[in-house]
């Protein structure tokens, strides 16, 4: 194995704050780790929602690095990753997670069920526009791109009266403080694997992941699991406006799962639980319950 692990990363200030975290718990364990700036699809600047970019959008580039051999491991926000695992590739470490919870921002410091009528909220996520419009009906939910500073500039500078972030990237950054409210899952259930790290490395380079396989939180690893079979077995992508969270305590995972209109004015919504071991089998159960209670149209919808 070369003397330094090459990690790859996206190069926007959370990505290299997450970036961070692998290198320190790697360094803990006596690693050497260079870090490795790689553009992704997600990051060109442009006026298209993410959504129309298709699935992988923050991802494909990475993992043609690993591929290639430029870099050696590759972290993802478990949300980014698209449900099947691409091809050579394995994850071989999901980090403890973060706060899984959305996060509202607002210029005036009032929390969702405070914003006046026909307030102007950013966000380019079918899923937190739905759950908005499910909450809310009387807001003006509009596309807002960028990283998660760029996000809050246009904020600062009055293009939305609000927006709506990943609580755990504010947190990351330093930036906690700046939320008004953490969302409750009740209110908005956060997208599959949100809150979580996943670090990725080629299947055969066993001596690569013999560093990273240390890193895996059991816990984590199987909700994470129970999220995205969920989100497989529902037909939809990590765009898509479906919703899922899994927690593990007391030995036993218990999964809460959603699909959502675009409009919001349906919402079907679930849960499941079980032994970790079978997170898979719990994702694929809730799966088939939502479906059968017609779901799989709010999905569809949201692609047409």
């Amino acid at each position: 194995m070369a003397e330094r692990l090459r990690l790859g990363t996206r190069g926007s200030a959370l990505a290299r704050a997450q970036a961070d975290l692998v290198v320190q718990a790697l360094a803990a364990r006596g690693a050497a780790v260079e870090v490795v700036i790689v553009r992704t699809a997600g990051d060109e600047p442009g006026g298209r929602p993410i959504a129309a970019l298709g699935r992988g959008v923050f991802v494909k580039e990475l993992e043609a690095a690993l591929r290639a051999g430029t870099v050696d491991l590759a972290v993802h926000s478990a949300k980014d990753l698209p449900t099947g695992e691409g091809p050579g590739l394995r994850v071989a470490a999901v980090l403890r997670r973060g706060d899984p919870r959305d996060a509202l921002v607002s210029r005036d410091g009032s929390p969702l069920a405070g914003l006046r009528p026909g307030a102007v909220v950013g966000t380019d996520s079918p899923r937190r526009r739905a759950f908005l419009l499910a909450a809310r009906p009387d807001l003006a939910v509009v596309p807002l791109r960028g990283n998660v500073d760029t996000r809050l500039r246009r904020l600062e500078a009055g293009a939305c009266d609000a927006v709506v972030l990943a609580a755990v990237g504010l947190d990351r950054l330093g930036w906690g403080d700046r939320i008004t409210e953490r969302l409750d899952p009740a209110v908005m259930l956060p997208a599959p694997g949100q809150g979580a790290l996943a670090v990725q490395v080629r299947a055969e380079d066993r001596a690569v992941e013999a560093w990273v396989r240390p890193l895996d939180d059991p816990a984590t690893a199987a909700e994470v699991r129970a999220e995205r079979a969920f989100l497989q077995a529902m037909g939809g992508g990590c765009r898509a406006p479906i919703a899922a969270l899994a927690r593990v305590a007391d030995g036993r995972l218990v999964l809460q799962g959603a699909a959502v209109s675009p409009d919001g004015r349906q919402v079907v919504r679930g849960d499941a639980s079980g032994p970790p071991q079978d997170a898979t089998a719990i994702g694929e159960r809730l799966a088939r319950h939502l479906l059968a209670q017609g779901a799989g149209a709010l999905a569809a919808e949201a692609r047409t």
